[in-house]
């Protein structure tokens, strides 16, 4: 059977069971936008969509048309992949879960290692704190030879997610690369920008950067005193960053002095 019988012909096909369609939110801060994701087997008669995105109509009604929607699912908590939520699960009927209570309606909260039978496939549910508290990954195991993980804002499609502290913290964010990587050479859907073909490689990479950046930090400590301000650590470190990104780069700042004098 032709795999695009199994999903409608809206956005791209990111994945064998996955389309993706990119929401009109491009910023600095989400890329070219939020990519709403629709899960879906061949001869499946609905979809699972992960990530609405924003509060845009023309956004949330294409995908609440493509196809009977069964459930929502959220990756975590921050507007760009929520504020359409609600909408959508009017326009379609379907819950909508999430790992925060607060962000699900009519559904259960996800919870860890959970495994999720809808849309003629299996979804797991992977807790991965860091970037927030409540951010989770899907991991498609059918999803081509090496399966699937859609990483929401864990893993970006180019450059690297923020720590948003005190929600996220730099031990969680550490910690669920670690067990990312454990998923071995599956491909990278992400909710900013495009896919990526090795999740150990890529977590190879982005451990190394925070290293790095940990490194980075310890020797503006010691080049301005281990009592140093998040401002004048952040102008040392990031010192050629945009200036739209500069409250980004002051979140992580706080992030990785906490985890160090922590």
């Amino acid at each position: 059977m032709d795999d695009d019988a199994a999903l409608p012909r809206i956005g791209e096909r990111s994945s064998r069971l996955t389309r993706r369609l990119l929401a009109p939110n491009a910023s600095p801060m989400t890329l070219d936008g939020t990519n709403s994701y629709l899960i879906g087997a061949p001869g499946s008669a609905s979809v699972v969509i992960v990530d609405p995105g924003p509060e845009d109509e023309g956004h949330l009604r294409a995908l609440a048309e493509a196809a009977p929607v069964e459930l929502i699912l959220i990756t975590h908590h921050h507007p760009d992949h929520t504020a359409g939520s609600e909408r959508l699960a009017r326009l379609t009927g379907a819950p909508v879960r999430a790992f925060d209570p607060a962000f699900c309606l009519e559904g259960e909260p996800l919870a860890h290692g959970e495994r999720i039978d809808a849309a003629g496939t299996s979804i797991r549910v992977v807790a991965t704190p860091g970037h927030t508290a409540d951010s989770v990954c899907f991991h498609l195991p059918d999803d081509g030879p090496n399966g699937a993980v859609l990483t929401g804002d864990t893993i970006l499609g180019r450059g690297t997610t923020i720590i948003d502290y005190p929600d996220g913290t730099l031990g969680a964010y550490l910690e669920s690369l670690e067990l990312l990587r454990a998923l071995g050479p599956a491909t990278v859907l992400p909710a900013h920008g495009l896919d990526l073909p090795d999740l150990a490689s890529v977590c190879d990479d982005y451990l190394q950067h925070r290293n790095e950046r940990l490194d980075q930090i310890r020797a503006a400590l010691a080049q301005l005193g281990s009592d140093a301000p998040t401002e004048q650590v952040t102008d040392l470190v990031y010192a050629d960053v945009d200036a739209g990104l500069r409250s980004a780069a002051e979140a992580s700042v706080r992030a990785q002095l906490a985890y160090l004098r922590g």
